[in-house]
């Protein structure tokens, strides 16, 4: 049974993933797994103490969030059946060596942290199929008033996610992804292999930094622009990257959460 549900795995991935897309070991899809990316040169000082901040930061917010976590967990166990905790593999990247020529990247996957906000059962082909349409700028008029990142109006949902969404608190379990290393506080979103699947050899200089929970599109776009433009704005922060630019992003996330603008 585990072999027939794994091949039908395959046999939907690879409907709607580019022909360059081949396995990995636990059969999960994902293009040129051991890619790198090499960004513009940033100095091990600044990336140490980049890390520290974000290091600094979550660990305040884990400890005085607890219980607040603790409510959330224990909703979501009342509202639905299912884990609290949604579990799902991710591609981002890490930091290999910097030189003259700039910092090298390297992509790698690893399980990122949600509080749960779907049903267990919900069929992620749904979420597949929007993705595909999403990267090749191809949803119609009628589906979504913008070509939105996040799909809307999906029925998935359960009435406790619709809140967390809105609040974004459904992100707070990605504070033990940045204490593990696996993410900074700011940064370029990690994807799922999926979504990557369709990349073209120019998107993936967003991966020339560590992923984050908040960053430029997030406090800019936030779910209201199109693939090319959310591109468009990662790209711009690799650039940017810098210990200042964290600290304003930061900032401005604050009242882009508070005021819930572009959630979905």
């Amino acid at each position: 049974m585990p072999e027939k549900r794994c091949a039908s795995a395959l046999t939907e991935l690879r409907k709607l993933a580019p022909d360059d897309v081949s396995p990995t070991a636990g059969g999960v899809m994902f293009p040129e797994l051991r890619r790198t990316v090499t960004g513009p040169y940033s100095s091990a000082v600044e990336h140490w103490m980049r890390r520290a901040l974000s290091l600094t930061v979550a660990l305040i917010l884990l400890i005085v969030l607890a219980p607040l976590f603790f409510i959330i967990w224990a909703i979501i166990r009342l509202d639905s059946p299912g884990p609290a905790i949604y579990m799902q593999e991710r591609v981002g990247s890490r930091r290999r060596k910097s030189g003259k020529r700039g910092t090298v990247w390297e992509l790698r996957t690893f399980i990122f942290l949600k509080f749960r906000s779907m049903r267990q059962d919900a069929d992620p082909f749904i979420h597949k199929e929007y993705i595909r349409r999403f990267c090749n700028e191809k949803l119609h008029a009628g589906e979504s008033p913008e070509p939105a990142f996040k799909l809307q109006n999906d029925n998935r949902v359960t009435r406790v996610g619709r809140f967390l969404r809105r609040t974004s608190l459904d992100e707070l379990p990605q504070l033990i992804n940045v204490v593990k290393g696996d993410m900074s506080l700011v940064g370029p979103r990690p994807l799922p292999p999926y979504e990557v699947a369709h990349y073209r050899e120019e998107h993936y200089q967003r991966f020339a930094s560590l992923c984050g929970i908040t960053g430029l599109w997030q406090v800019r776009g936030r779910g209201r622009v199109g693939f090319e433009e959310m591109i468009r704005m990662d790209t711009e922060f690799t650039r940017r990257a810098s210990l200042w630019l964290d600290v304003k992003i930061l900032l401005a996330t604050i009242p882009a959460v508070l005021f819930g603008h572009g959630a979905r």
